[in-house]
């Protein structure tokens, strides 16, 4: 009897040893609205860590690969975006209730106004924006982003900031390289692609990236972006315009 129960507590201690080792551990919870307790479908989880994404059921399920420490960042249209730790309880529990707050909203007046044309074709096409677009295609999406044609110093801005250290590019090359190096992969997972291609604030692309949002604006316009696109573009399109820009920095610095 003595040895069995030796026997029986290796067997337990070597399963649960080899559960700690698992090289793909994996986590799974349930998102809930925190008022109404009902299940949230098609929230949209991403493993900021190893930029891989999953959304949830109609139940409200989602399962995600994660390893220790990671974070995760939850978000859906109309409520409240929250980042969440994955701690070694939850890997080893393997799952939990997760809730979301909505969002209060309060519209603000909106004003539409056309534009008065002459019929002078001359005189109409001054009537409306000019719009100073210099860059122009996205890989991955059916249409461009930008009409018109490459600006002259679309790469002096970038070999500018290869000089000059305290250039907002050369800094935030500089230090998120690992972050960087990960957006290929990251436009590889179709639930963070499709997600960004619907978004608009920017949001993501700051926990992603690790930068404020207000800097997002600011770097699009040192990699000589216009104006038009730094508000108009979704998400995607804008992930997509600061990895071009870093490629090209990284073949200017190698030169």
């Amino acid at each position: 009897m003595r040895y069995f129960v030796v026997f029986l507590f290796t067997i337990l201690s070597f399963s649960v040893f080899s559960q700690s080792l698992d090289p793909n551990p994996k986590v799974s919870g349930i998102i809930l609205n925190i008022n109404t307790q009902a299940p949230i479908s098609n929230v949209n989880i991403i493993n900021v860590n190893k930029m891989k994404g999953t959304t949830t059921d109609e139940k409200g399920f989602f399962e995600i690969s994660v390893t220790a420490n990671d974070t995760l960042h939850i978000t859906i249209l109309g409520f409240q975006s929250i980042k969440v730790k994955v701690t070694n309880d939850w890997i080893k529990n393997k799952t939990t209730n997760i809730y979301l707050t909505e969002k209060a909203y309060a519209l603000e007046e909106v004003i539409i106004r056309r534009f008065k044309l002459t019929g002078f074709l001359e005189i109409d096409t001054k009537l409306f924006p000019d719009k100073n677009n210099y860059r122009y295609s996205i890989s991955g999406l059916t249409q461009g982003y930008e009409t018109g044609e490459n600006s002259p110093n679309a790469l002096e801005k970038i070999v500018g900031s290869l000089f000059n250290p305290s250039d907002k590019l050369y800094n935030f090359f500089g230090k998120r390289t690992n972050e960087l190096k990960r957006l290929k992969e990251m436009k590889k997972d179709d639930t963070v692609r499709n997600l960004l291609e619907t978004k608009f604030d920017r949001e993501t692309i700051s926990v992603l990236l690790g930068i404020d949002k207000n800097e997002i604006a600011e770097i699009l316009e040192r990699c000589n972006y216009s104006e038009s696109f730094v508000k108009t573009a979704n998400d995607l399109q804008v992930l997509d315009a600061i990895s071009a820009c870093y490629e090209e920095y990284k073949v200017l610095k190698r030169k």
